[in-house]
């Protein structure tokens, strides 16, 4: 397992320096998600800034740019980063897809299942294994000439991955990407029941070991000793659980653990505006389900405990402070230890 860090606004400007104290500080790799920010052109900075880092968007929004315009980043920063690139996809909800993008949002799951095989057909033609020719229901690709054609790289395809919730898309996963990255939101108890389950039903579909696809975890973590420091950490934890969960196609999380009411709850409470009710529907057993409470000295093995046979790489949420070097050098220590287990 590895340990890494998260990105959630990987800003052109700083984006550079956040690759360089994540590689000082002993993360293994680096990944920034789609937010205010384009992640491919923050991957591409970090790339040069830092040489040894493995680098993913957690995630790229697929549905706004064409296969052929994700493919073509894809794949200069696979060049780029001498193959250190992993190209993490997610579909977004529907609102987002057509309120914020003015794409259509409809049926996602074979959408995004399409959008991967037309990413590996184009993979194929510009590493000229084979002619562009792919014939969809969404999508359609048969012209590539010479001038728009990056040509080969010395380095793997950019391995694809998708991120998801539900069922469907953990088992298109399975079937047709290289790799799943699991949602902030997430336990031991679903991956256990829901993703690890998924991955090899897709797997089976497309005749694949389940083994091939590796699994990406973000986790809350609550580091320190107990005191008000901690208590801040896990009502800051709290209040972001209930945000996450009132977002109606997450509610499949909290029924893993017997909330089959809590979605609609947390929605009935973010309807008042009052941020304190909103928190407080979230319990001390549910913070401490989706979170990892810990001393420093034993954040490692209480996050390999966690994660043992359940994810490939995990990452914190978040890792504020890396420009202390009291607090690089004691992530730098939790990372060593994870990739040493």
């Amino acid at each position: 397992m590895e340990l890494d860090l998260y990105c959630t606004q990987p800003h052109p400007a700083r984006i550079g320096e956040i690759a360089r104290q994540a590689q000082a500080a002993g993360f293994a790799g680096l990944w920034v998600t789609e937010a205010g920010h384009n992640p491919y052109i923050a991957c591409a900075l970090a790339s040069e800034a830092a040489d040894r880092l493995v680098l993913g968007t957690d995630v790229a929004i697929a549905f706004p740019r064409s296969p052929m315009v994700t493919a073509q980043a894809a794949w200069d920063l696979a060049a780029l980063s001498g193959g250190r690139f992993i190209l993490g996809l997610g579909t977004q909800v529907k609102a987002h897809l057509e309120k914020r993008f003015s794409v259509p949002g409809d049926r996602p799951a074979a959408r995004i299942r399409e959008y991967i095989l037309a990413l590996r057909a184009i993979f194929d033609a510009f590493a000229k294994r084979e002619k562009l020719r792919f014939e969809g229901e969404f999508y359609r690709f048969s012209l590539l000439t010479d001038f728009f054609d990056p040509g080969p790289i010395e380095v793997a395809d950019p391995p694809i991955y998708l991120a998801g919730v539900n069922e469907r898309l953990v088992q298109i996963a399975g079937e047709v990407a290289d790799g799943f990255c699991a949602h902030p939101l997430n336990s031991p108890k679903y991956l256990t029941e829901v993703v690890r389950p998924s991955i090899e039903e897709g797997a089976k579909q497309g005749g694949r070991d389940s083994g091939a696809v590796a699994v990406v975890c973000p986790v809350f973590t609550i580091v320190g000793d107990p005191g008000p420091e901690l208590d801040r950490q896990r009502d800051a934890i709290r209040l972001q659980i209930a945000f996450y969960g009132t977002t109606p196609s997450y509610s499949r999380i909290f029924e893993v653990h017997g909330r089959h009411d809590m979605t609609a709850r947390l929605g009935t409470a973010l309807r008042t505006g009052d941020r304190a009710k909103l928190a407080a529907e979230v319990d001390d057993e549910l913070v401490d389900a989706f979170s990892v409470t810990a001393s420093w000295d034993g954040l490692a093995d209480a996050l390999l405990r966690r994660f043992a046979g359940l994810a490939d790489r995990i990452f914190p949420y978040a890792a504020p402070g890396l420009d202390d070097p009291e607090v690089a050098e004691r992530w730098g220590a939790v990372a060593a230890a994870i990739s040493a287990a």
